[in-house]
């Protein structure tokens, strides 16, 4: 892989958090970035660097604007379950594609796919993503990379997360104490997925990408006190509670799109789903993310304390 391979990128999804910290990437290391918004100026995110063009995954002329004169593309579905909705987003994903002579496309599909068919949209969606852009692409000489992502740790770094866990030493989390998950930050994903843009011989390829080791609730719970210098307990939280709280903030619907995977892990079907490749990836795309403690080391914990800070008696 290399920097210094010039291209012109559009990041689908950039006004979230997995684009968005796609988009920053690359724009920071030069490559010129545009991204597709329905959200008024005022409420998007800032993103130095990044042409940001007014228009909807759901208009055809809008996808064929921002793929229009770009070598490569991301893409990062937004938090959308309704299958027909993102079928149509697909396809006009992939047939913009077409018509631009778009190079490369890595899609990140959001989460890591189970084995076998299921009845949860928050996998079934990005499944059905992922095949129309494959079809859509067959034979027109735009490559797909599929990158399958776990769970993020950024989720950790959070209103509901922050304060449980710099006051009191608790992580509470949706997941079974003994899932093994390879937790995978923001960073590193938007570093993958930099990678994917340009790493030989990968095109047509998946890759259930995440940390450099799968950690259990208790190992994760053990690698943040070594991060924060304190004792942290993990705590599993029911994926239901997780959905009630997540509703106030996306509403139900998405929530319920996102819990989904949570449910399924609950469930105990693929309990490995979550877990590391044995280093696959890494190797395919001459990349690695961060140790989990060096993550945790580098965050700005303080922010969700809720206790005043302690002040040295003076002398």
């Amino acid at each position: 892989m290399s920097d210094h391979i010039p291209m012109r990128v559009a990041v689908v999804g950039a006004t979230g958090h997995q684009g968005g910290a796609t988009a920053r990437l690359l724009a920071g290391r030069g490559h010129p970035v545009r991204t597709l918004s329905r959200r008024p100026g005022a409420d998007r995110p800032a993103l130095p660097g990044v042409l940001v063009i007014d228009g909807d995954l759901g208009r055809q002329e809008d996808v064929h604007r921002l793929f229009d004169g770009a070598t490569h593309a991301v893409v990062t579905m937004p938090l959308v379950y309704e299958a027909e909705k993102v079928m149509r987003y697909a396809q006009h994903l992939a047939k913009a594609a077409r018509e631009s002579r778009l190079r490369r496309i890595v899609y990140n599909a959001n989460t890591r796919m189970p084995s076998g068919t299921t009845r949860l949209a928050a996998f079934e969606t990005r499944r059905l993503a992922e095949t129309v852009l494959r079809e859509g692409l067959a034979d027109c000489g735009a490559e797909l990379v599929v990158l399958r992502p776990p769970v993020y740790l950024d989720n950790l770094f959070s209103p509901w997360n922050g304060p449980a866990l710099v006051d009191d030493g608790v992580l509470a989390y949706p997941l079974p104490e003994d899932s093994p998950v390879a937790w995978l930050s923001l960073s590193d994903l938007a570093g993958a997925v930099a990678a994917a843009l340009t790493a030989e011989g990968v095109g047509g390829r998946s890759f259930d990408i995440g940390g450099a080791r799968s950690l259990t609730g208790a190992e994760l719970a053990e690698a943040f006190g070594r991060g924060l210098g304190r004792t942290v307990e993990y705590r599993p939280l029911g994926p239901e509670v997780f959905e009630r709280t997540l509703a106030r903030i996306l509403g139900p619907a998405s929530a319920h799109g996102v819990a989904g995977v949570y449910h399924f892990m609950a469930g105990r079907t693929e309990p490995l789903l979550m877990a590391d490749d044995g280093g696959e990836w890494t190797k395919a795309l001459d990349t690695a993310p961060a140790p989990v403690e060096e993550w945790v080391a580098r965050q700005p914990w303080r922010t969700w304390s809720e206790r005043p800070a302690q002040t040295a008696e003076p002398a």
